[in-house]
């Protein structure tokens, strides 16, 4: 069995403590992949990091939308172009949210998150690195906007929009991200079932979305939705694992 997760914040403080044995661990239990995404300046610095040590994390570069709100569109400016420079394998965690704006502040919270994901998406289409995209409350939004594009290869992370607008974005080819905790969630068995086995990665978004109580998620249990994906579309654990691998790998041409 081969696994990867496309989306897990490796820099965060939950990992910190002991990222040595973590990595050792994932390796130990089929990890081959691990896509650790940066959210804000220091945040895609320590990812670089990351890199350099351990030969199975790979860079996702981006700026969460809710971290631009303290940037000036200058420095969005400047972290995108280091961004460029520093050739990642994806650019991520990019996007809209919605859910968290400040009242009061909106309008111009809400135009730098315009700002950012519109930037991002220019540097997609130049560079054909695919997008890893949060949409949480801005689900119909994201599409519109990738409608526009001419992106061929972005990743829908942790997609919890309508099922309709789901199925107009699995139909355009979109990659759709799964989480380990889809055996509670219907919205995941959806997208499975929809989707064509080709569109499907894994995901932890660790440290969050941990399918065993208690526990830090970490990148193993995406075997988790490995087990739930083989069930649902009726094909072998190994089936599943080795198409979601080579889905990783037509997807992230860079890794």
């Amino acid at each position: 069995m081969r696994l990867v997760d496309v989306h897990i914040h490796l820099d965060f403080p939950e990992y910190k403590k002991d990222i040595d044995n973590l990595i050792k661990v994932q390796e130990e239990n089929n990890v081959k992949a691990i896509i650790a995404n940066g959210v804000n300046s220091k945040s895609n610095r320590e990812v670089l990091k990351l890199q350099e040590k351990f030969k199975v994390v790979k860079p996702a570069l981006g700026l969460y939308p809710t971290d631009v709100h303290n940037m000036s569109f200058e420095e969005i400016d400047e972290e995108i172009d280091f961004i460029r420079k520093a050739k990642p394998i994806a650019l991520g965690e990019v996007g809209l949210d919605n859910k968290y704006l400040d009242e009061g502040k909106t309008a111009i919270q809400k135009k730098k998150q315009l700002y950012a994901f519109e930037k991002f998406i220019s540097l997609s289409e130049k560079t054909k690195l695919p997008l890893i995209i949060h949409s949480r409350k801005a689900e119909l939004e994201i599409h519109d906007l990738l409608e526009s594009s001419k992106l061929k290869n972005p990743v829908l992370h942790c997609f919890m929009g309508k099922k309709k607008l789901m199925q107009k974005l699995s139909d355009k080819g979109y990659n759709f991200s799964i989480l380990p905790i889809i055996n509670k969630s219907q919205q995941l068995q959806e997208i499975v079932n929809y989707t064509n086995l080709r569109q499907l990665l894994t995901e932890t978004d660790g440290p969050y979305m941990s399918p065993v109580q208690g526990k830090v998620s970490e990148p193993r249990y995406v075997e988790f939705a490995i087990k739930k994906i083989a069930e649902l579309k009726k094909i072998t654990v190994e089936e599943a694992s080795n198409i979601v691998f080579m889905n990783y790998q037509s997807t992230f041409k860079n890794q």
